[in-house]
């Protein structure tokens, strides 16, 4: 089983085809969950604590938006244990939005920057498109389990 960072990292789409042939999907949404569902964060709805853009730091400068470092307070852990990523580009909405495009192209950076296998694939704008792109992506799963193997 391999750790694949998803790209956007929101996509529940995405998440279910890494965990439905038989990786690990480093997304957001778990990462939500868990502070949704841990007691004693004082800020909803944000969940975040007060260190969170501190951690962020690591990843940003202190110059960029606290935003852009409480995303990658999230984004970087999971970036840095990744064995693999799958990058959607042009993305629509409803795929998986990541909502901020100083965090989208600073999560590129970072993962383009890591010696891991990396499938990057443009949006499908249609069926046939949608077919090849699931098929890209499921023969880049299968490769990732036959190198683990």
């Amino acid at each position: 089983m391999v750790k694949v960072f998803i790209y956007p990292s929101t996509s529940l789409i995405l998440s279910d085809m890494v965990d439905r042939w038989g990786h690990e999907p480093l997304g957001a949404a778990l990462q939500i969950r868990e502070r949704i569902q841990t007691p004693g964060f004082d800020s909803p709805p944000l969940q975040m604590t007060p260190d969170d853009p501190k951690r962020g730091l690591r990843y940003a400068a202190v110059e960029v938006p606290s935003g852009v470092r409480g995303r990658m307070a999230l984004m970087g852990p999971l970036i840095e244990e990744a064995e693999a990523a799958i990058v959607i580009n042009d993305a629509d909405f409803s795929f998986g939005c990541m909502g901020c495009a100083r965090t989208n192209e600073l999560v590129k950076l970072l993962i383009r920057h890591r010696d891991i296998p990396i499938l990057e694939l443009t949006y499908p704008r249609s069926e046939e498109e949608g077919v090849a792109f699931v098929g890209a992506i499921k023969q880049f799963l299968n490769g990732l389990s036959e190198g683990a193997a």
